[in-house]
């Protein structure tokens, strides 16, 4: 159902005036005058940065966002600042439509001290600290959905702890909480974290049609699914699978229609039945075109089913291929690294090697696989090194 009565947001623009300002008073910023020296968020830099970074531009854009239906204060976004508030004032009045603004609360920079990413497990429990697990901007990250990613799965594990069950750690495979939880633990950050979809090598896995057939089972043996609603995804489950084998088994047949529909689509007419799998496969084909040459199901699919029966299909061997990258790195997953293991007793370690895996202290083969400055032929020797017993000493404490 499509929203109504929504308020506007508008659009305004900084000008040469607003940015003589800004020029005029850098040396009064904490960030450009070292009292700050923490790096900020990449991609929400304040004012101060965007006219210093791309001094070409004649104007920045800014929106103005009504913080309310039943108040008269909006968000200048776009004008985040941590210039003093009389420099804040002037910045406001030079600005087109704001020149008689008044400022309900002024801008602010501030500096965060963070849990080093590498002193922490993928359960989000601290290492040195048992039963302490830490979550959002504290582990090195900015953004809201970061932050709720993280506190999820600290929370679950930290509950799990309390009743003595088993972790529970979510693959890059499974989800971009893992994705993102894996990249802090295993490659660390030197500026808040934000979790873009190029930093997962299974994106064509980590979709929205199948985030529940990847993780519904998950939240319900973990307990936060209900029983109606997991017996809802149970039914959505075998409705694709019995239609996918439906139309595995299910031929086109050649007829005056089916080849219309072909040629208009500047194909080739058919001259012999195809499944109807390889028909839907298609670029133009549709499944509700493809229902006009076929029999119907018995019942009617609803549209998450379909959506879902049309990605698997249309994109079956590039998934295949996913698929089997992934079983591939299940199998190093399920490589388990003793936690007391002495790196520095491991003959033909490459000497960055030993310094990056000392440092981070991977929990499994895979996990080392992803460190910067750890090679294969390091990996195969840690692999054999584990494989034939011989684990290295622990070192005294």
């Amino acid at each position: 159902m499509a929203l109504k009565n929504q308020l506007s947001c508008w659009l305004t623009y900084t000008n040469e005036t607003t940015h003589k300002i800004i020029r005029d008073n850098l040396d009064r910023a904490p960030m450009f005058t070292g009292v700050i020296e923490g790096v900020g968020p990449r991609y929400c830099p304040s004012i101060e940065d965007k006219i210093v970074r791309f001094a070409d531009k004649s104007r920045h854009q800014l929106f103005l966002e009504p913080e309310g239906r039943n108040t008269d204060e909006w968000y200048v976004q776009g004008l985040s600042t941590s210039m003093p508030e009389e420099v804040q004032q002037k910045i406001l009045h030079s600005i087109k439509g704001l020149e008689d603004a008044e400022m309900m609360r002024p801008g602010y920079a501030i500096e965060y001290d963070v849990v080093s990413p590498y002193q922490l497990r993928p359960t989000l429990e601290t290492k040195l600290v048992k039963n302490l697990y830490t979550a959002g901007q504290t582990n090195g990250t900015s953004g809201y959905e970061e932050a709720a990613g993280q506190g999820i799965m600290a929370g679950i594990n930290a509950g799990l702890r309390a009743l003595n069950k088993e972790p529970f750690v979510m693959k890059r495979s499974e989800g971009y909480i893992g994705v993102m939880i894996d990249d802090l633990v295993t490659k660390g950050t030197n500026e808040p974290y934000r979790l873009l979809t190029s930093r997962a090598e299974y994106r064509l896995i980590l979709r929205h049609d199948n985030a529940d057939l990847r993780l519904m089972p998950k939240g319900h043996e973990l307990g936060l699914i209900s029983d109606e609603r997991y017996n809802d995804f149970l039914a959505k489950r075998q409705a694709v699978t019995d239609e996918i084998d439906r139309l595995n088994t299910v031929r086109v047949k050649p007829s005056d229609e089916v080849n219309a529909y072909v040629m208009s689509h500047n194909e080739k007419p058919l001259k012999d039945g195809v499944l109807a799998a390889d028909f839907l496969r298609r670029p133009q084909v549709t499944y509700a075109d493809l229902l006009r040459f076929i029999p119907a199901p018995d019942a009617p699919l609803d549209r998450r089913v379909i959506e879902e029966i049309e990605i698997r299909i249309k994109y079956a061997g590039y998934i295949k291929k996913a698929e089997e990258n992934v079983a591939k790195m299940k199998k190093m997953e399920a490589k388990k690294i003793p936690d007391m293991i002495d790196y520095d007793a491991i003959d033909g370690l490459a000497t960055e090697a030993h310094q990056k895996l000392n440092k981070i202290r991977p929990e499994t083969i895979a996990q080392a696989t992803r460190i910067s400055g750890v090679n294969p032929a390091d990996i195969a020797i840690l692999s054999v090194y584990i494989e034939q017993g011989k684990i290295a000493k622990v070192k005294s404490v």
